[in-house]
C-alpha cells in the first residue's frame, strides 16, 4: 500500500477535472449518509482520502472520524475541517489506538484495491475490534476478477455524460493513460474479490456479511458489501 499512499500523497491527475472531483465526493458522500443508521451515531471512514464532502456526513451523524494514511492529505484534512467540531482527523496509527466497541459505522469506500491480502485482514482485524456489537461495515468500490479496466471508462464516461463534464474526461482518459498512476496501476497492480472470495474474508476475520445490490460511488460493475460483528469471537 506504501507506493499508492505515496502517489495520492502526491500532486496527481486521477480526477479529469475539478467538478469531477467535486461531484466524486458528493456522491460518496450520499451513499455514505445512507448506511448512518442514527444522528448520534459515530463514525468511521478509514482510509477517506481528500475527504471533500465530509462536512456533509458529520451533519447525519453524532461524530465523524476522517482516517488516511498519506500525511500530506491528512494536513489537509486538518486544514480544511479544523472549525468543524463533529470532525476528527487520524492516522491509521491513531486508529488502531481507538477505543474498543466506540464505533457504530465504519466504511472503507474505493480502499482495499491498494492493499495487501494481509494489510486489508490487518484493517478488518483493528476494525472488529472497534465496531459496537450493532455496528456495521461498508466495504465499497470492490474491484471483481472478471471485470476490467474498460468497464471502469464506460462507468467514468456515463458518469460524465450525466453531469456535464464529458469533454473533460474524454481528455483525462488520455492524461490517465500517460500518467504516473497507469504505470504504478501496471507495475504494482490492484487486489481483485469475487463475492465469494469476499464472503468468505469477511467470515475468516469474525463478520458476517453480504454484498449489496447498489456500490457506493458511479460505478455500477464494482461491489459493495455490508457486514456486522458475529456473534461468536
Amino acid at each position: 500500500m506504501d507506493d499508492w499512499i505515496d502517489y495520492y500523497d502526491s500532486t496527481h491527475t486521477i480526477y479529469a477535472s475539478k467538478r469531477h472531483r467535486d461531484l466524486h465526493f458528493q456522491l460518496i458522500a450520499r451513499d455514505i449518509i445512507g448506511y448512518i443508521g442514527s444522528p448520534d451515531a459515530v463514525v468511521l471512514d478509514y482510509a477517506c482520502g481528500e475527504a471533500l464532502s465530509a462536512a456533509k456526513v458529520a451533519d447525519a451523524c453524532g461524530l465523524l472520524y476522517l482516517a488516511e494514511p498519506a500525511p500530506g492529505v491528512r494536513g489537509r484534512l486538518i486544514a480544511r475541517f479544523a472549525p468543524n467540531t463533529k470532525i476528527r482527523v487520524r492516522s491509521l496509527e491513531d486508529v488502531r489506538k481507538m477505543p474498543e466497541q466506540s464505533i457504530d459505522l465504519v466504511v472503507m469506500n474505493s480502499v482495499i484495491q491498494y492493499m495487501t491480502p494481509d494489510e486489508f485482514e490487518g484493517a478488518l482485524t483493528t476494525i472488529r475490534r472497534l465496531l459496537k456489537p450493532s455496528g456495521r461495515l461498508v466495504i465499497g468500490d470492490v474491484l471483481r476478477p472478471e471485470v476490467g479496466m474498460p468497464r471502469d471508462v464506460i462507468a467514468l464516461l456515463r458518469f460524465a455524460a450525466a453531469y456535464g463534464f464529458l469533454r473533460d474526461a474524454l481528455v483525462g482518459l488520455v492524461s490517465t493513460a500517460l500518467s504516473d498512476y497507469r504505470q504504478l496501476r501496471s507495475r504494482v497492480g490492484l487486489q481483485r474479490y469475487s463475492e465469494a472470495d469476499m464472503v468468505a474474508r469477511l467470515t475468516a476475520n469474525g463478520f458476517t456479511g453480504s454484498r449489496v445490490a447498489v456500490n457506493i460511488g458511479h460505478n455500477p460493475w464494482r461491489m459493495t458489501f455490508v457486514a456486522r460483528p458475529s456473534l461468536a469471537t
